[in-house]
């Protein structure tokens, strides 16, 4: 996929405090486990220089008409306020509190970054992020981050639509169910985009040709 694109950017998907720290309400175990990955990943853009893009869940009612299916909906309201911006929580891993909306410290975002706040599962829908996209010149999507099978596969599939050569990273996904997450990368390799590794990536990145560098 990267043969096809002058300039790709890194789309971080809601690696939060309040999803990938132990002891979150909407712990994602396996968000831990693909975080050495992804930092290696996100070392390499920032090298390049390549464009990067956090996104950040922000909980809202605006899927309340699912609350009868999906539980954890109800993890959003008081007392618990997950995804709650200016609400902070003690989280066990690290032995501090932080802001719960808050991308986790191992992938802060720097000054030069796209950060998108979304109350809907994909960063397109009601965000700037097709508009800060453009005003980069980014001509690529390469995505991380969690849940696979939700945030990560809509906002994917968004970028598709739009007419960026997209693939998800394999290897530095996570969700909760391993096989519903099987199940996203077959669908999106077969009818969307790529599934690309993390060493395919840092192959790429890292040759001398690399790729195209486009103010």
């Amino acid at each position: 996929m990267l043969e096809k694109t002058e300039r790709p950017a890194l789309v971080i998907v809601d690696m939060q405090n309040d999803f990938v720290r132990q002891g979150a309400p909407l712990e994602v175990p396996d968000a831990r486990e693909v975080l050495p990955r992804l930092t290696g990943i996100l070392t390499l853009f920032r090298k390049a220089p390549l464009p990067v893009v956090h996104t950040r869940y922000i909980g809202s009612p605006n899927y309340a008409h699912l609350q009868d299916r999906l539980q954890w909906l109800r993890l959003l309201e008081p007392p618990i306020n997950a995804c709650r911006p200016e609400f902070r929580r003690y989280y066990t891993d690290i032995g501090e509190a932080r802001e719960a909306v808050a991308i986790v410290d191992e992938l802060a975002p720097l000054d030069n970054e796209i950060v998108i706040d979304k109350p809907y599962y994909s960063a397109f829908f009601q965000t700037d992020l097709q508009t800060q996209l453009e005003a980069a010149g980014v001509d690529g999507l390469l995505f991380a981050g969690t849940v696979t099978e939700m945030c990560v596969e809509d906002t994917a599939r968004h970028a598709v639509h739009y007419g960026y050569h997209t693939a998800l990273i394999g290897d530095a996904v996570a969700s909760n169910n391993p096989t519903r997450q099987r199940a996203t990368l077959e669908a999106f390799s077969g009818n969307y985009g790529h599934v690309v590794s993390c060493a395919e990536i840092e192959k790429k990145l890292s040759s001398p040709a690399g790729v195209v560098q486009r103010a």
